[in-house]
């Protein structure tokens, strides 16, 4: 295993993390309650005896029960031999006394007295505002800090890279960040400048999604093409990883792993990664993958934000670029199901009442009145593309 240091604390993390939101379950059904304990155990218990030192969960994750299996895996001097990471339950919080409660339940699911690092769940510039400031949580954080029950506190993010910003700039004690990144995504959300901040910071930085749930290692025919074309065997998830590897702002790489074959490809990707170390022709293959799927894009937006805000509340960007993932990685499922547990009725294309407000501050000159009821109709509805 290849360690990396973590920001400014002094510790080495394993270059890869394993990540406790998709384990696998009873039913067949990711996400699901009913985790397969016995296999999650073996897979986790094996990853760690190969080097992986970083383990991550959350309040919410397989509906509660992913921290309550964490808590049994990690017995037999597990727990002594990783760092444990989960998550405070913001949109849940709807008053200061809430982190206390949701902290302490959460030591006991994972039958541990302190979790090392503990982080304020899906942050953006509302949340931020609106739950974090207003309930004094960084307080309530910090008296967590005094008495041992967390030592370390950072945030998840999903938002621009104005609200990265604000929010890193916002407390000048935090220990690290996790953002979304990977080859796809390095203008989307906290992106590759938010990435670059973070790390001038001193701040330890985590990425989660580094396969972009997956889409990345299991790309369309368009995009096996151009990796076949390359001549030597190229694994599309080992790409995409080392691609994330290879820049020194990145401490760990979280993997969310399904299966025993996941955890040992994994694995070997983490034991052949480095700084500086994936050679042009793999960066220029990955320009030409990249450029290709924005070829594929069927509708033009830059998500530059000149349409907002929506006079109706409509997220016009977000819901494109949903539409357009869904088309290019042929994932539909996936960006319905996103559709359907993160944008509220707002938000959804279904709410635009065709005003062509938008239309006149487009620079793309794209007929969003007119495309916004076919989004619904593919993500809501059902239909096809």
């Amino acid at each position: 295993m290849q360690y990396r240091e973590f920001g400014r604390t002094g510790w080495k993390v394993s270059a890869l993390g394993f990540g406790c939101m998709r384990l696998p379950t009873r039913d067949g059904k990711p996400l699901s309650s009913k985790i397969d304990e016995i296999k999650a155990t073996r897979m986790i218990r094996h990853a760690i005896d190969k080097g992986i030192n970083y383990i991550d969960t959350a309040y919410p994750y397989h509906n509660g029960k992913s921290e309550i299996l964490l808590g049994k895996v990690l017995k037999n001097g597990y727990r002594e031999k990783i760092k444990l990471a989960t998550k405070s339950p913001i949109w849940l919080i709807t008053k200061g006394k809430d982190f206390d409660t949701y902290l302490d339940e959460q030591l006991k699911r994972l039958k541990t007295d302190s979790i090392d690092f503990y982080l304020f769940h899906g942050l953006g510039k509302k949340r931020w505002n609106e739950t974090v400031l207003k309930f004094n949580l960084l307080d309530k954080a910090e008296s967590a800090l005094e008495d041992g029950r967390i030592k370390n506190l950072g945030f998840s993010f999903h938002d621009d890279y104005d609200a990265f910003k604000l929010i890193v700039d916002g407390y000048d004690k935090w220990t690290f960040c996790q953002i979304q990144y990977n080859y796809m995504d390095t203008e989307n959300q906290a992106g590759t400048k938010g990435l670059r901040y973070a790390a001038s910071k001193g701040l330890g930085v985590i990425i989660m999604e580094p396969l972009l749930g997956g889409r990345l290692a299991n790309p369309p025919k368009e995009i096996r093409k151009i990796l076949k074309g390359h001549g030597r065997k190229t694994s599309p998830a080992d790409l995409a990883l080392q691609w994330i590897w290879n820049q020194p702002e990145v401490s760990v790489v979280l993997s969310g792993m399904s299966t025993m074959s996941q955890v040992e490809g994994n694995l070997r990707s983490a034991n052949g990664s480095g700084v500086r170390s994936l050679g042009n022709d793999k960066l220029a293959m990955i320009e030409r993958i990249k450029k290709r799927y924005k070829e594929m894009i069927p509708i033009p937006c830059t998500r530059c934000g000149y349409c907002m805000p929506c006079p109706n509340g409509v997220n016009i960007p977000r819901n494109f670029e949903e539409y357009n993932d869904g088309y290019i990685h042929n994932d539909v499922k996936t960006a319905r199901s996103m559709y359907e547990r993160f944008f509220n009725k707002k938000d959804r294309a279904s709410a635009c009442v065709g005003c062509k407000t938008c239309e006149e501050k487009c620079p793309q000159g794209i007929p969003i009145s007119e495309l916004m009821p076919k989004v619904h109709a593919v993500l809501g509805k059902g239909e096809p593309y």
